[in-house]
């Protein structure tokens, strides 16, 4: 009875010491490991666009990958609160005016805004180029 008990607590140990994960364990008598730092979520050579401050919002990022003009999505379109960009090339948000004008704001490469105010409901699309539009 004795022996069973004692298999019986050896194998519960070796069970819970395989559920723990290693980056947990930590010897005796040393500090824990610092935490790994967070891996940035936009992909080389593209740009997100959130719905809300903060690089937050339902339905998370809209993207965007040069070349070309590609036009924001609804829950984006108007409502691009921030964006983090990192696009190699100089891209352009596109706000389209009432008459056929237009304006363009550039984003270079590694820039970011976390609370786009200024053109947050201005954004209607993105451009590897200014489309012909005034600054604004």
């Amino acid at each position: 009875m004795r022996q069973l008990a004692l298999k019986s607590a050896l194998f519960a140990a070796a069970l819970a010491a395989a559920l723990v994960p290693a980056a947990q364990a930590v010897p005796v008598g040393r500090a824990a490991p610092a935490a790994a730092p967070a891996v940035h979520a936009v992909p080389p050579g593209q740009v997100y666009f959130w719905p809300g401050p903060n690089q937050m919002g339902n339905g998370g990022a809209w993207a965007y990958k040069p070349p070309g003009y590609r036009e924001a999505d609804p829950r984006i379109k108007r409502h691009a609160y921030s964006f983090d960009s990192h696009a190699t090339v100089t891209v352009y948000a596109i706000s389209h005016q009432g008459g056929g004008g237009c304006l363009y704001r550039a984003i270079l490469p590694d820039d970011y805004d976390n609370n786009w105010t200024a053109w947050a409901t201005k954004f209607d699309g993105v451009s590897d180029n200014t489309m012909g539009c005034e600054p604004g």
